[in-house]
């Protein structure tokens, strides 16, 4: 899709910080329409303008601050999971439904195909148009969408197919409704599930990562993030409400909270920060995608020689130490050996566990949130 296809649908406002770069594209333009109109042989001018213009968008986005890098992440113009459907999956079948309340549209789920490769996809839907994102509640989703999540990562491992998980929300919905189905409760059940699912799961954050909305189908044996998404424990605007009920503030908050693909990557919270176009996603969207792709299969076929009680040994190992900073927060415990870890599966009920119940895994069952453990 052209640049100017890409303005004219969401209204032609570039990002703050790319207005020099649209400077540049907007005489390019002139010149290309000069060059088509006449018989000028401007070739040279044109070349110099587009090789200025690749300068200009590596400088630009060499130096971009947090709060920057979460309005890219926001941009309307980003590939969102519609897109990636689309774009790199050979075939996808969706499932629906979880089973108590209704189907969320904040949370798309199925069976997918990608260069032979079968898995489970479970993603954040925000929608491309305000129609399909009003529908999609801006990819905020309710309880029944995590409960249909873990519902569908279960039959995954039922059916020993790796799970993916696509991460673009600004956090879970809040409202009272969501309150009263159990928000809190179906996050956490989705979370302590994950760690005990016998089968390789691969979590990518494509845009925003917020909070427990994104944390509830986050939990992952590989985490991957695009370059220029964002994924913390709160919006910078919400940190900057609490913290200093100053809107003002909300880059500083930004800043503060660490949120930036190269953070994470050092604080050792996220695997592999997926390479993104010159400029983002939003300027280049095929190219994004195919990074995409080329990141989950790789991680997919890694994933696949790691046997199975080794592989979810690891990940509980993963998350018990994942915030250990020496002399500051030690870590609390690493993950027991493989006798000693079975014996806790079983205490837990944890599926897969020899003399588990089932019905009384972690968010199993329609009353998990009274039985759990």
């Amino acid at each position: 899709m052209s640049q100017d296809r890409r303005r004219k649908r969401d209204g032609g406002q570039p990002l703050g910080f790319e207005r020099p770069i649209q400077e540049i594209e907007e005489q390019l333009r002139e010149l290309e329409a000069i060059s088509r109109r006449t018989e000028l042989d401007i070739s040279k001018e044109v070349e110099g303008l587009r090789k200025r213009l690749a300068e200009r968008i590596e400088e630009t986005y060499a130096e971009l601050s947090a709060w920057e890098r979460v309005n890219v992440a926001r941009h309307p113009e980003r590939p969102v999971t519609s897109d990636y459907i689309a774009g790199i999956l050979d075939d996808f079948f969706e499932l629906h439904g979880d089973k108590q309340f209704g189907d969320d549209a904040a949370i798309v789920t199925g069976l997918a195909t990608i260069a032979g490769r079968r898995f489970v996809l479970v993603a954040h839907r925000k929608g491309r148009t305000t129609k399909e994102r009003l529908a999609c509640n801006f990819g905020c989703a309710h309880p029944e969408g995590y409960r249909k999540a873990l519902r569908k990562m279960r039959l995954a491992e039922k059916l020993g197919l790796p799970i993916v998980t696509l991460i673009n929300t600004p956090g879970a919905y809040p409202g009272i409704g969501a309150e009263e189905r159990g928000q809190a409760a179906a996050i956490a059940e989705n979370i302590l599930a994950m760690f005990y699912l016998r089968t390789p799961i691969i979590t990518l954050v494509i845009g925003e990562g917020g909070s427990g909305g994104a944390l509830g189908i986050g939990v992952g044996d590989r985490v991957l993030m695009m370059q220029y998404a964002y994924y913390s424990v709160i919006s910078p605007e919400g940190c900057a409400a609490i913290l200093w009920k100053d809107g003002e503030r909300t880059p500083e908050a930004a800043e503060a909270l660490r949120l930036t693909a190269p953070d994470l990557e050092e604080l050792g919270l996220v695997d592999e920060v997926v390479p993104e176009p010159p400029g983002g996603a939003h300027r280049d969207p095929e190219a994004a995608l195919a990074l995409v792709r080329a990141a989950l299969l790789r991680n997919l076929d890694e994933l696949a020689d790691v046997p199975l009680e080794e592989l979810v040994l690891r990940r509980r190992r993963k998350y018990r130490t994942l915030g250990a900073r020496p002399g500051r927060f030690p870590p609390g415990g690493l993950a027991p050996e493989p006798a000693a870890a079975t014996q806790a599966q079983v205490a837990l009920g944890a599926p897969g566990a020899p003399g588990a119940d089932e019905s009384r895994a972690p968010g199993a069952g329609s009353n998990a949130g009274e039985d759990g453990p």
